[in-house]
């Protein structure tokens, strides 16, 4: 008999401070690639009450204002007056870059180190998934997370709701009967504020515009629980309520807790990092298994040795779920995808400034701008033509 659990995703603005340091980390990345696409790139950024930390390794012949692109991407999120907390044009920005340590760059260089072919920047495991509950292929938990967190800063932005301010995070619990979604159990969203909005402005303003043209009625009853700023204020936020660092919202980065995660974020890495690379990779391989109708759930793992082009391993976990024995799906899929980091990244075309539109809302399940490639169902035909 099917057992019924509830399980609950996340997400954050653009306005969360850990997002923020990811945008930063990103945005001095695409700025990188557009001048030198060979870029050699690992930026972190720490954001706390007035300041911003950039620091991290970088070799390039790209010649970048770190303390422009820094300004220009607080402001554009939102953050740019002393009145909000934050602000763009007036923060401390102190920046501390060197080079990429030699010893790494020789193994991830094509034709130097011990092996001739472009190697993994770091040793590691990598995962991908991807499930048939929605027309993206995401778990529709982190999806409508997402969603609700995209269309906060759209209605401040636009100014239905202007005096919202960026910072805010999102939360969707789902009930499950087996595999299979039943109903919502639980919304919750909180959204900064101005001083002068009211608690009641706040939630009846995020119920109507947000939440209502959000989530699809037929998911919600009289039973799901809807919770709006529930500590009853949210005014001091952003980097002013807490320390932003690169790096520390991967769950909300990936699929909101389903699948797997092996530890390594993506904000602020070029793509020789398989960290980031290989993710993608994976997810591609992921969505064209289940898109393929050969599994209805399908989680990939990839693992390398720093230096090395070859994946260590491979493998994919279907959860029961799959139509074909699993090991055909192996097979087809090491035929289809050429999981080595160069091969990857010419696949993905992933030397283009692209990045900093994935440092918020989500890697996956979206597709701006026709941009992430690993979102394309691009070999499709080829990998049903093996069975």
């Amino acid at each position: 008999m099917a057992r019924n659990y509830i399980f609950t995703s996340e997400s954050v603005t653009e306005g969360h401070p850990d997002k923020m340091a990811d945008q930063i980390s990103d945005a001095v990345l695409d700025a990188m690639l557009a001048q030198d696409p060979r870029s050699r790139v690992a930026c972190e950024t720490m954001l706390t009450t007035g300041l911003v930390i950039l620091s991290g390794e970088i070799t390039s012949s790209a010649i970048v204002d770190f303390q422009d692109v820094v300004r220009k991407k607080v402001n554009e999120i939102g953050y740019d007056h002393s009145a909000k907390g934050f602000d763009g044009h007036t923060c401390g920005v102190m920046v501390a870059v060197h080079k990429q340590s030699p010893d790494i760059s020789i193994g991830v260089t094509e034709g130097e180190g011990l092996f001739k072919d472009q190697g993994a920047g770091d040793q590691g495991l990598m995962f991908g998934y991807a499930t048939d509950e929605t027309e993206n292929f995401m778990p529709l938990t982190i999806d409508l997370s997402h969603k609700l967190a995209l269309k906060l800063s759209q209605v401040r932005k636009s100014g239905v709701l202007p005096l919202l301010r960026p910072d805010g995070k999102t939360q969707v619990s789902v009930e499950y009967e087996g595999d299979r979604i039943k109903r919502l159990e639980a919304i919750v969203v909180s959204s900064q504020h101005a001083e002068e909005m009211s608690l009641k402005d706040v939630q009846e303003g995020i119920m109507e515009e947000v939440i209502r043209k959000t989530i699809p009625t037929h998911y919600i009853d009289a039973k799901t629980k809807i919770f709006i700023n529930p500590t009853g204020r949210f005014v001091t936020g952003g980097p002013m309520g807490d320390t932003g660092v690169t790096g520390r919202k991967i769950i909300v980065d990936t699929y909101g807790g389903h699948g797997g995660h092996g530890g390594g974020a993506f904000s602020g890495k070029d793509p020789s990092k398989v960290d980031r690379s290989a993710a993608y990779a994976a997810r591609q391989v992921a969505k064209h298994v289940v898109a393929a109708k050969l599994a209805r759930r399908a989680m990939v793992q990839v693992a390398y040795a720093i230096g090395v082009a070859e994946p260590v391993s491979l493998n994919i976990e279907t959860f029961g779920s799959e139509s074909v024995p699993v090991e055909q799906i192996i097979a087809a899929v090491n035929k289809t995808f050429d999981m080595r980091p160069k091969a990857i990244i010419q696949r993905l075309n992933l030397l283009r400034p692209i990045y900093a539109q994935t440092a918020a809302y989500g890697h996956f399940g979206r597709n701006p701008d026709n941009s992430f490639s690993w979102e394309e169902l691009t070999y499709l035909d080829q990998l049903r033509s093996q069975f």
